[in-house]
């Protein structure tokens, strides 16, 4: 996919790749609401580990399609983040809007508690979609575009991105890369990593 998105005659190519790659990750996340209990969700084995397996399988589909929708639409599209759009921090039962980076340990599980998965999921499949067709129209001369100094302005007033010092780095990473290094991590290596550490999770508790 990073190969083929390089070059104009093979960008097409690169995102239909990258989009079978989504497809079958999605297949994982969706394994988990079929085979797990809702506890599961909030089950941390390795709370005091280093690494993205000591968070909670719903704290990480929510952190995952959070930083998406953000990216996705607040940073590449400008336009209204599909959270706020569908009014999903009431239908989710979230206490919070961001991305989650600034919770810790116990905090973790107890935000993982409250949340209405069946709507959490609702949410993955809308953000996922809408990611998608921002994509299928995106231009191959917009990879090499920066994130404008009032795109991030706008991320900065929205208030989806923590300023604890465990999240507020998360600004200045995204502006820092071009569109297509965006789609290179939020849309796709970010999920392997926090699916991954999902699945650690799911064997630990099993």
């Amino acid at each position: 996919m990073q190969t083929q998105l390089r070059k104009k005659d093979t960008y097409r190519d690169g995102i239909d790749t990258l989009l079978q790659l989504r497809d079958q990750l999605m297949q994982t996340i969706c394994l988990f609401k079929e085979d797990l209990e809702r506890e599961d969700f909030n089950a941390m084995p390795f709370i005091n580990a280093e690494g993205y397996h000591s968070k909670t399988i719903a704290y990480s589909l929510w952190h995952i399609f959070r930083i998406e929708d953000i990216v996705a639409h607040t940073l590449i599209n400008d336009d209204e983040q599909v959270f706020f759009s569908g009014k999903y921090k009431e239908r989710i039962n979230s206490p919070i809007i961001t991305t989650g980076n600034e919770l810790i340990k116990q905090e973790i599980a107890d935000f993982s508690a409250q949340l209405d998965i069946d709507e959490l999921y609702t949410y993955i499949s809308e953000v996922k979609e809408s990611t998608e067709l921002i994509l299928s129209k995106l231009p191959f001369d917009m990879l090499k575009k920066k994130i404008s100094p009032e795109r991030k302005d706008l991320l900065i007033s929205l208030n989806t991105v923590s300023t604890d010092e465990n999240a507020a780095w998360l600004v200045d990473y995204w502006c820092s890369k071009d569109i297509r290094g965006l789609i290179q991590m939020p849309f796709s290596r970010h999920w392997i990593m926090h699916i991954e550490a999902c699945l650690r999770i799911i064997r630990k508790i099993k």
